[in-house]
């Protein structure tokens, strides 16, 4: 036995030294930033990660696809969130059009759809016609767009996004932002697939009070 635990512990032992110098590379001012004001979250207990974007934006529309994947591997004390980041008045259009798919339950359709037929199709979506023209290509009636798109509930989780956008100080999207402490973005991290390292490094971070708080 004492052969075999030798034996584990010299194969697992480069790996462990690897991933820790791995996690030393990110420095705080160069691939993340510390929020100067931390913000509330509302994953409970709960690690959130939160990206801000923008379907006009072509960093977004090529993280997208890396963020899905990434999502599917979370581990159940990760809540991810999207939120449309609103950064000028041109912001609105789309951030409403999110949040009445959210709102219809059709964020799955809705959500690549968007993407596609700004950067692949290259589609002018200039106003809510345009946006319910698409909808209804995803199965949603005229109505309930209408009747959602204008609604108090969208209309709230607007102005939430637009005072978010500026307690985060972001400055460009896609930016992530880690249980409402610590933002990334591609400039930051270097890459898309980079942000991804980052966001799970910073994920590991926030965990590591709670697991030294619940050591023997």
């Amino acid at each position: 036995m004492k052969k075999i635990t030798t034996w584990l512990m010299t194969l697992l032992l480069p790996l462990m030294l690897a991933g820790t110098a791995c996690a030393q590379e990110y420095t705080d001012g160069k691939e993340y930033l510390t929020l100067k004001t931390p913000q509330p979250t509302n994953s409970g207990d709960n690690i959130e990660v939160v990206e801000l974007f923008w379907y006009g934006c072509p960093h977004c529309y090529r993280l997208d696809p890396l963020l899905d994947d990434w999502h599917k591997t979370i581990a159940d004390d990760v809540e991810f969130i999207r939120m449309p980041a609103v950064l000028g008045p041109n912001w609105v259009l789309y951030g409403k059009a999110f949040y009445t798919a959210e709102l219809l339950g059709v964020t799955d359709k809705i959500h690549p759809a968007l993407f596609s037929a700004i950067h692949k199709d290259k589609k002018k979506l200039r106003n809510a016609d345009d946006l319910k023209a698409l909808f209804a290509k995803q199965g949603v009636s005229a109505e309930d767009f209408d009747n959602t798109f204008n609604s108090f509930a969208v209309n709230v989780k607007m102005n939430n996004a637009k005072q978010m956008t500026k307690r985060y100080a972001i400055t460009g999207v896609p930016t992530i932002i880690v249980n409402g402490k610590y933002s990334t973005s591609g400039s930051q991290a270097g890459s898309n697939e980079n942000i991804i390292k980052v966001m799970d490094y910073l994920i590991d971070r926030e965990r590591a009070p709670v697991a030294a708080a619940g050591a023997p």
